[in-house]
């Protein structure tokens, strides 16, 4: 019988706010061995470009492979520098986006992990990340040229509200991503391509060696034996948080640094704040946007069988 490759599906627009910009994929170069970390803010982006970076490039005991992934659709870096540097690579790249589907502009021969997480947990982890934006920060996403939308800044508002105006306008949070559910319905109709992954934050967290050999299968690289403690040490939250507490930028760009950009790593932690009528709020949000098999998958992890 004759195989039949998989719809891949085209970009029909662009994506632009005040700190990412989905044209700047528009010219990117492919390489038939790239990895694309793909995700909606604060859903496991950077746990899963340690992952990669621990697998690619052999267990260092470092972070400097995450620095050798770059979010290619944020504004503040210079374009032609970041391409350039993806360029010069040697190893196997891997590259980070927050895109939707159809923003972005995607090879068939690349490999696409795609990390979710419930929506509630994503929500809390982008209110302490989006508060503890410094004023350097917001004057690198602001003033930039050529940004569109109104200005970031931080919240105005208690967590609880900043849930109620994510619930309030289709899951989309004040200069951030796209819509929430958006974004997961685009990349889980695209899920049983051979050439993508999905891998859930609980998961990560409720059994981390099993799921990085999910990954490691995934991208076909194999690991030594001895390789493997080192790996999941190295992927740890604890791990992450004293090597980030390392990088200048941080610092200048998060009000307590390291500690706030790795933060906690928890779920639940919305279970002590909101009523039980507003956590159902969620569920029935993620009922009209979503398929009954996502929408289950956001909050659980589990894959259909």
């Amino acid at each position: 019988m004759t195989s039949v490759e998989p719809i891949w599906p085209k970009k029909t627009r662009e994506s632009q706010n005040p700190v990412s910009d989905s044209t700047r994929w528009n010219g990117f170069r492919y390489r038939p061995d790239d990895i694309v970390i793909v995700t909606w803010a604060k859903s496991g982006t950077t746990w899963m470009q340690q992952i990669v970076g621990q697998l690619v490039c052999g267990a260092p005991d470092h972070l400097g492979p995450i620095g050798d992934s770059p979010w290619l659709d944020m504004r503040i870096f210079p374009l032609d520098e970041v391409l350039a540097g993806l360029e010069a690579q040697t190893h196997r790249r891997f590259i980070k986006t927050h895109l939707p589907i159809d923003a972005l502009v995607c090879s068939p021969q690349a490999k696409y992990i795609y990390v979710g997480r419930d929506a509630r947990d994503v929500v809390w982890s982008a209110y302490n990340h989006h508060a503890g934006f410094t004023q350097e920060a917001l004057d690198a996403f602001n003033l930039t040229p050529g940004r569109v939308g109104s200005p970031m800044t931080n919240p105005t508002v208690d967590v609880r509200d900043y849930y109620r105006h994510f619930l309030a306008h289709n899951g989309s949070l004040p200069g951030f991503v796209e819509e929430f559910w958006d974004h997961a319905q685009g990349w889980w109709n695209v899920r049983n391509s051979p050439n993508v992954l999905f891998v859930h934050f609980n998961n990560l967290k409720a059994d981390l060696k099993g799921e990085i050999r999910r990954v490691a299968a995934f991208l076909e690289i194999d690991v030594a034996d001895e390789q493997w403690a080192a790996i999941v040490e190295h992927c740890g939250f604890d791990y992450m948080r004293r090597e980030f507490k390392k990088i200048e930028m941080l610092e200048k760009f998060f009000k307590g640094g390291a500690e706030t950009f790795v933060h906690k790593g928890t779920n639940g932690r919305w279970r002590d704040v909101l009523s039980a009528e507003e956590i159902d709020q969620c569920d029935e949000q993620a009922a009209l946007h979503l398929t009954v098999d996502c929408a289950h998958w956001l909050t659980t992890g589990e894959l259909p069988g």
